[in-house]
């Protein structure tokens, strides 16, 4: 198990860089005439479509286990993927985009006491001061100003952080009978469908033009910044966090998740030429601290195997409060 970690970490953060690409990817559209609904809803369907031939090949003749799996690929698909994202982009239009990724994020916090709740067996002091540390750090990286709360934009973003557990708690089924890329194929899938039927109502507005996108001071066709957004920064991301999540389990990984904001800013340094501040620069510090807390508290406190299959099974969320 423990030859595992460090792959299971390589996998993770892998996973972060590829997300951490998409708000460069995705902020080049919107500034060429997306919104953020189009861009949403394209990404996920056009990585769908991405890992459907993989996903096919791999479920050939295995199609009773597809069957065995449907509440795990539903969790994926309509909590993880679908409700995150509409949750999310619901949820700026009431608070400020940086208030609302920090508690989406709050996903690792509500697994750690969701795990707690179900087992009753209180986390080590060390994975709940990691949390605390790990969160102070995406505060300062995420730049929270002093703007009012909005009651029902908290509330939609609060429905995110439970997609974003959701995809945690999919990601590291170790006993899954599904391959990851099958996995995460049939989730976007389902998630593509949702977000292509809330486009069509109006729920997600959908506008897109093939105007050219400026990328890194570079004029480039819509297609290749879409294309890039979907290879790298969805299909990749999510197999990735699934590789990672298998191998670390959903506390571990979800909390390793949290250096995605931190690969924001480092592809905005690289890309952009827009260096981090000295508050961000502490806030990735303290994000590294948590995770290495958390990281020991796991150590110090172990896991029973009640608590794994709890917090790893797909049934384990069907009692938190949905998005």
């Amino acid at each position: 198990m423990h030859s595992r970690r460090p792959l299971g970490f390589a996998f993770a953060l892998a996973s972060s860089a590829s997300f951490g690409l998409s708000g460069i990817f995705a902020s080049a559209l919107l500034a060429s005439g997306w919104t953020a609904g189009a861009v949403t809803t394209v990404r996920i369907a056009g990585a769908a479509l991405v890992l459907l031939a993989p996903t096919l090949w791999l479920l050939r003749g295995r199609w009773g286990a597809v069957l065995r799996s449907w509440k795990e690929v539903l969790l994926l698909g309509l909590m993880a993927v679908a409700l995150c994202q509409l949750a999310f982009f619901s949820a700026v239009a009431y608070i400020e985009p940086s208030l609302a990724l920090l508690i989406e994020f709050l996903g690792p916090v509500l697994l750690v006491f969701f795990g707690w709740a179900v087992t009753r067996r209180a986390p080590a002091a060390l994975t709940l001061a990691g949390a605390g540390v790990a969160l102070v750090g995406l505060a300062l990286i995420s730049g929270i100003g002093g703007e009012a709360l909005h009651p029902l934009g908290v509330l939609l973003a609060l429905g995110a952080a439970v997609g974003n557990a959701a995809y945690w708690v999919a990601a590291s089924k170790a006993d899954s009978e599904l391959p990851p890329i099958a996995l995460a194929g049939l989730g976007l899938v389902v998630g593509a469908l949702v977000l292509g039927i809330a486009s069509a109502t109006g729920i997600l507005p959908f506008a897109a033009t093939d105007a050219p996108v400026v990328l890194a001071g570079q004029t480039v066709p819509a297609g290749v910044v879409l294309l890039l957004l979907v290879l790298i920064a969805t299909a990749s991301a999510y197999v990735l966090g699934i590789l990672g999540g298998r191998r670390l389990g959903a506390t571990l990984a979800s909390f390793v998740g949290y250096s995605e904001p931190m690969f924001g800013i480092l592809w905005t340094a690289v890309l952009l030429w827009i260096l981090p501040s000295g508050m961000q620069w502490i806030g990735a510090a303290a994000i590294i601290a948590g995770v290495v807390l958390v990281r020991l508290g796991q150590v110090e406190r172990p896991r029973s195997a009640g608590t794994a299959a709890a917090i790893a099974s797909p049934n384990a969320v069907e009692g938190v409060p949905g998005p």
